[in-house]
């Protein structure tokens, strides 16, 4: 009966709550029901998906754009003042292809402040993204990445750094998204 219980929370997310065009509502059902650590004037965009609650904290004056999937089982941590631009993969989870039936391997994935993730970038299992970087859309993130750097690629490489500059605040809101 619990794991009903779970899954059935996990579909009203996915399928229901996500879908909400409040973002008011669908903070509080991430927050109450989820289990999740979202800060203050965060906002996840609707048609998100999560494959399971808690295991999921985000910073202050954070956005996550609309249709993410996002698989805290193995933890994700994002800093403030990130944004994760429409159609981002975050996976936390992967499976070892060398041995059939082998348990699933859960890592980490961890995103520092003032980074940005552009349009269908994928963030693979225990990767760390370094303050202020860019990862360009469509990258494949295989590996840590540095403070301050581009990359771009699959897999993704470094092309160049950014100014050190993060004196700037992502926070914005819009409605019905």
């Amino acid at each position: 009966m619990k794991t009903f219980f779970s899954e059935f929370r996990l579909y009203l997310c996915n399928h229901f709550t996500s879908h909400i065009p409040s973002h008011y509502l669908r903070l509080w059902y991430y927050r109450k029901i989820m289990g999740f650590k979202i800060g203050k004037d965060t906002s996840i965009f609707m048609n998100c998906s999560f494959d399971c609650a808690r295991g999921f904290s985000i910073g202050k004056n954070s956005v996550i754009n609309a249709k993410c999937r996002i698989d805290p089982r193995g933890l994700v941590e994002i800093g403030s003042n990130v944004t994760i631009s429409e159609e981002v993969i975050l996976l936390t989870m992967d499976h070892d292809g060398d041995i059939l039936g082998k348990p699933k391997l859960q890592k980490k994935i961890e995103i520092e402040d003032y980074v940005w993730i552009a349009t269908r970038a994928t963030i693979l299992p225990g990767v760390k993204i370094g303050r202020g970087a860019v990862i360009a859309a469509g990258s494949v993130v295989t590996k840590n990445v540095d403070p301050f750097a581009i990359v771009a690629g699959i897999p993704a490489k470094i092309i160049r750094f950014r100014p050190n500059n993060t004196d700037y605040s992502v926070n914005y809101c819009r409605l019905f998204q």
